[in-house]
């Protein structure tokens, strides 16, 4: 069976995983009501629309 010689410490271990690792962007969409980019999923920060309907109230300037 096979035997780690010696204990990786979490220093040592965590480097391996950040050398490897990549965040991915965020998916943005264009916001149907606004045509502002928005996060997908999520309410539109300019508009406050989501799926076609209000749900925060903006003020319009």
């Amino acid at each position: 069976m096979a035997v780690p010689k010696s204990k990786i410490s979490k220093q040592r271990g965590n480097k391996r995983f950040a050398a490897n690792y990549k965040a991915t962007a965020a998916n943005l969409a264009e916001c149907p009501q606004c045509h502002e980019l928005k996060a997908t999923h999520r309410v539109c920060p300019k508009c406050g629309y989501y799926d076609g309907v209000q749900v925060i109230k903006k003020e319009e300037k």
